[in-house]
C-alpha cells in the first residue's frame, strides 16, 4: 500500500501549492489520472483528497473553473466502488454540492448536479439526504429550466430519491408534474427518459399523482397518450418498459379504466411483449412483474393476458434460461443472469398468481403446464425470501381451485411443504402461508387429514395469539374450516388447544372479522347432537358466557345473528336444551330478538325456539309451558300476522 499511495502521493501534494495555476492543473491531472481507474480512486480517498477538494470547492476565492473541475474529479471518484461513495458521504459532500448550486455559474452547476447525481444513485445514499432542507427541492425545479443536462441530472435524482408516499407528496407538491411534463417532449432522449422515470416512480400506487396526470397536456396532446407513443415497438425497451409502468399505475390508481384500450390494447401487449426469452433478464423480471400488478385485480384482463402471445407457456422459460438468446454468446451476461436466475423465478410466481386469481380455466392451464407443481414446491423451500414469498401466492391463488385442490395439491402433498414453511417464518410470508392452508383444511380437501396429523392444531392456535390481526384472522378462520363437519376428537382438540382464555380473548377482539370467524368456529364444534352434547357438558358453562357477553355487547346485526344460530344448536342438543331451559337471562334474550326490527334476528331467535319444543323429544311439555308462561305464543301468533313470508312461515 505504501508503494502504491506514494506514486499517488504528488497528485495530492499539489492540491496545497500556493499557486492556483498550479492547484488547477494538478486537479486536471488527478482527473485524467482517476478516470476508469478504480485503484487510482481508493489511493487517492486513503490518501485524503476528498476534504481538500471539497474545500477547494467551497472556497470563495477558488476560480470558476477550479471548482468546477473539484466537481467533476469528486463526481469521477463516486463513480467507483460503494465503499468511495461512503467515504465522500462521511466527508459531508452532499451539503458542499447543493450549495454549489445557487453558484451563477451554468458549467459549475452542471458539475455539481452530475456529482449529486452519482451519488444518490448509488444504494449506500439515504434518499433523506435530499429532503432535510425544504428550499433544495424547489430549487431543484427552478435549475430544470437551465439546460438538458440540469433537467437530465435533476430528474435523474428525482426518480431515484422518490421512495415512498412521503417523498411522492413533497415532489408533486413542488410541482413536479407542471415541472416535468414538458420534458417528455424533449428533443435529447436522455432528457425524455428520466422524466419518463419520474413520473413511473411518482405515480406508483399514487391516486392523487395518477389522478392528476390523466389531465395534463402538452403541446396538446394528454399525457396518456404521450405514454401510449412511447409505448410503440420501434422505441427502446426501456422507454416502453416505463411508459407501460406509467399507464399500469394510472390504471391500478383507477385515473385509466381497465377495458380502456390504451391499457387493453396498447400496455398489456406491450408487457407480455417484455416476457418473451429474446428480452434480458431484468426485462423480463420488470415485464412480468408490471404486468402482474396490472391484472392482479381484474378478471378481465387476467383472461386477455392469459391468451396473449402463450403468455403461461412462455413464463415456463423463466424457470429454464436466465440468459435470453442474444446474450448466451456473452459469458460475462452468463455469469450475472445465473446469479440473478432467482429473480426471474420470483417474477414468474408473482405473475402466475395474478393470472389464476378468478378464472377456473387460467388455473387448470397453469397446473398443467410442466413440472408446476414441482417448481411451486421447490420454491416454498428457496434461500431468497422473495421467491419463497411469491411461489406461497401463487400456490394460495391456485389453491381457490375445488378442482385443484382435489387433485393436483393431493397428487403432490404440497401441504408438506407448506407446513414447513409455516414454521418460523417472517409475517408476510405466514399471511399468505395460512390463507392457502385455509383453502387446504376445507371440508373437500383430501389434505385435510394428513394436516392434523402433521400438528396444524397446535400452530394454528398459536397464530390466533399474534399481534398481526391478518394472522389472527387466518389462524381462526383454518380452525373455523377444520372443525367443519370434523369428528368429535378433532373437535375436542381444538378446544384444548385454544383454551377458554383464548376464546374469551376472540370474542372480544375489536376486529369484527375475528369475531365472525370465531363465532363460525363456535357453530361448527356445536354441530351433531352427540357432539353438541359432550362439548357442552365440558365448556357449558363458558360457551353460555361468551353467548350473553356477545348479545349484551354492541355488535352488528351479522355478529348477533350468527350468535343466535350458535344458541339454536345448542337448543338442539338433547341435555344441552338444559344450559337454556335453566338460564332465564338467555331466554330473555331469546324473546327480545323475536321482537327486534330485524327479520334475521328474528328467524334465528325463532330458529331457537322450534329446536327446544320439539313433541317428540323427551321433556317438551315442560319447555313448552315454560316458554308459553313468558308470552312467546302472544309472540308468535302476531309474527304470523307479519308481511314477511318467511317470518309468517316459520
Amino acid at each position: 500500500l505504501q508503494e502504491v499511495t506514494a506514486s499517488s502521493r504528488h497528485y495530492v501534494d499539489r492540491l496545497f501549492d500556493l499557486d492556483p495555476q498550479k492547484v488547477l492543473q494538478g486537479v486536471i491531472d488527478m482527473k485524467n489520472a482517476v478516470i476508469g481507474n478504480n485503484k487510482q480512486k481508493a489511493n487517492l480517498i486513503v490518501l485524503g483528497a476528498v476534504p481538500r477538494l471539497l474545500y477547494l470547492l467551497q472556497q470563495e476565492s477558488s476560480s470558476t473553473e477550479l471548482r468546477t473541475e473539484c466537481a467533476v474529479v469528486l463526481g469521477s471518484l463516486a463513480m467507483g466502488t460503494e465503499n468511495n461513495v461512503k467515504s465522500l458521504l462521511d466527508c459531508h459532500i452532499i451539503p458542499a454540492l447543493l450549495q454549489g448550486l445557487l453558484s451563477p455559474d451554468l458549467k459549475f452547476i452542471e458539475a455539481c448536479l452530475r456529482c449529486l447525481r452519482t451519488i444518490f444513485i448509488s444504494p449506500v445514499t439515504p434518499e433523506d439526504l435530499l429532503y432535510t432542507d425544504a428550499t433544495v427541492i424547489s430549487h431543484l425545479m427552478a435549475l430544470l429550466s437551465r439546460s438538458r443536462y440540469t433537467q437530465e441530472y435533476i430528474c435523474q435524482i428525482f426518480s431515484h430519491c422518490c421512495k415512498g408516499p412521503d417523498h411522492q407528496t413533497i415532489l408533486f407538491n413542488h410541482g413536479a408534474v407542471q415541472n416535468i411534463a414538458h420534458l417528455l417532449v424533449s428533443t435529447s432522449y436522455k432528457v425524455r427518459m428520466q422524466a419518463l422515470k419520474c413520473f413511473s416512480v411518482l405515480a406508483f400506487e399514487n391516486p392523487q399523482v395518477s389522478m392528476t396526470l390523466v389531465n395534463v397536456s402538452v403541446d396538446g396532446e394528454l399525457l396518456p397518450q404521450i405514454f401510449v407513443k412511447m409505448l410503440q415497438r420501434d422505441k427502446p425497451i426501456e422507454m416502453q418498459l416505463t411508459s407501460a409502468k406509467c399507464l399500469t399505475s394510472m390504471c391500478r390508481a383507477g385515473a385509466i379504466r381497465t377495458d380502456d384500450p390504451c391499457i387493453v390494447l396498447k400496455t398489456l401487449p406491450c408487457l407480455v411483449r417484455m416476457c418473451s426469452k429474446d428480452r434480458l433478464l431484468e426485462e423480463r423480471v420488470e415485464g412480468a412483474e408490471t404486468l402482474a400488478y396490472l391484472i392482479e385485480t381484474d378478471v378481465e384482463l387476467q383472461r386477455m393476458a392469459s391468451i396473449t402471445d402463450h403468455l403461461i407457456v412462455m413464463l415456463a422459460d423463466y424457470f429454464k434460461y436466465p440468459s435470453s438468446v442474444s446474450a448466451i454468446t456473452d459469458i460475462k451476461r452468463l455469469d450475472h443472469d445465473l446469479k440473478h436466475a432467482h429473480e426471474l423465478r420470483q417474477a414468474a410466481f408473482k405473475l402466475y398468481a395474478s393470472l389464476g386469481a378468478n378464472d377456473e380455466d387460467i388455473r387448470k392451464k397453469i397446473i398443467e403446464t410442466e413440472n408446476m407443481m414441482d417448481r411451486i414446491v421447490n420454491g416454498l423451500s428457496e434461500s431468497s425470501i422473495k421467491v419463497r414469498l411469491a411461489a406461497v401466492r401463487c400456490l394460495h391463488s391456485l389453491s381457490r381451485s375445488v378442482q385443484q385442490l382435489r387433485t393436483s395439491f393431493q397428487d403432490h402433498a404440497v401441504w408438506k411443504p407448506l407446513m414447513k414453511v409455516l414454521q418460523n417464518a417472517p409475517n408476510e410470508i405466514l399471511v399468505v402461508a395460512s390463507s392457502t392452508l385455509c383453502n387446504l383444511l376445507l371440508e373437500f380437501s383430501p389434505s385435510k387429514e394428513p394436516i392434523l396429523e402433521s400438528g396444524a392444531i397446535e400452530l394454528l392456535c398459536s397464530l390466533t395469539q399474534s399481534e398481526n390481526l391478518a394472522l389472527r384472522v387466518n389462524g381462526i378462520w383454518a380452525l373455523m374450516n377444520m372443525a367443519f363437519q370434523a369428528e368429535q376428537k378433532i373437535k375436542s382438540d381444538i378446544l384444548r388447544g385454544l383454551s377458554t382464555e383464548q376464546l374469551f380473548q376472540l370474542l372480544s377482539d375489536s376486529d369484527v372479522n375475528v369475531l365472525m370467524k370465531t363465532l363460525g368456529l363456535l357453530r361448527n364444534l356445536l354441530s351433531t347432537r352427540p357432539h353438541i352434547d359432550h362439548i357442552m357438558s365440558t365448556h357449558g358453562k363458558q360457551i353460555m358466557q361468551a353467548v350473553t357477553l356477545i348479545l349484551e355487547g354492541e355488535h352488528n346485526i351479522e355478529v348477533k345473528e350468527q350468535t343466535l344460530c350458535i344458541l339454536a344448536n345448542i337448543a338442539d342438543g338433547t341435555t344441552a336444551k338444559e344450559l337454556i331451559m335453566t338460564n332465564d337471562d338467555i331466554l330473555q334474550k331469546i324473546k327480545y330478538y323475536m321482537s327486534h326490527s330485524n327479520a334475521k334476528l328474528q328467524l334465528a331467535a325463532m330458529f331457537c325456539i322450534s329446536n327446544l319444543i320439539w313433541n317428540e323429544e323427551e321433556g317438551s311439555q315442560e319447555r313448552q309451558d315454560k316458554l308459553r308462561d313468558m308470552g312467546i305464543v302472544d309472540i308468535l301468533h302476531k309474527l304470523s300476522q307479519s308481511s314477511d313470508p318467511n317470518l309468517c312461515d316459520k
